[in-house]
């Protein structure tokens, strides 16, 4: 019997567009950033900027060695979070509903750039902190110290909260992550866009 759901961030419940990123670097001059970041594969230094592994700063400089043009904080941050475009109404208010049956917790992948971002964005649109009031808890990459998909980051979420996996849905819409929570034990979506 299902009691508990795990989200998937970026996808099921905020409409992203990987390819915005790489577009608006290129834009600052910043040649061939797809090959440092896609949905499928991303560099070392953004892979530990997504673990909270490296600061802000030091992920900011990582950035300005990329490109011959100088880069402002701003310019780089403004790129970096051109990822994230809006969470429709609807889907808040799917989760009010469904947050009555069933334990809702999320795991994103991110950074601390993008969290402070979208945090702000979305309680600025619903007045009031989506991830305090409609999850059990929210759990993101940077702080977590990992990234799906690995199978430690669902069993520390497991662990954590006491979850049994045959009770618990993971959704993602990347289908490694969902591989890697079906290896964790848990029942696992690909939500497909």
């Amino acid at each position: 019997m299902l009691k508990n759901i795990i989200f998937d961030l970026g996808g099921p419940i905020y409409d992203i567009r990987y390819q915005n990123v790489p577009e608006a670097f290129t834009r600052l001059g910043v040649l061939q950033f797809e090959e440092e970041y896609t949905q499928a594969a991303q560099t070392e230094a953004i892979d530990l900027f997504e673990e909270g592994k490296i600061s802000v700063e030091e992920f900011r400089n990582y950035i300005r060695s990329l490109s011959a043009v100088s880069l402002t904080d701003m310019q780089i941050d403004e790129a970096w979070n051109s990822i994230m475009i809006d969470i429709p109404e609807e889907r808040i208010k799917y989760l009010q509903q469904i947050k009555n049956q069933y334990n809702l917790f999320l795991f994103s992948n991110t950074n601390q750039l993008n969290c402070d971002s979208f945090t702000v964005a979305m309680h600025k649109k619903f007045g009031f902190n989506i991830f305090k009031e409609l999850f059990v808890k929210a759990y993101f990459s940077h702080e977590l110290h990992i990234r799906k998909p690995h199978p430690e980051a669902f069993l520390k979420i497991i662990e954590e909260q006491q979850l049994n996996p045959k009770e618990t849905l993971f959704i993602d819409d990347t289908l490694r992550h969902v591989e890697g929570a079906r290896k964790a034990g848990l029942y696992a979506f690909h939500f497909q866009v």
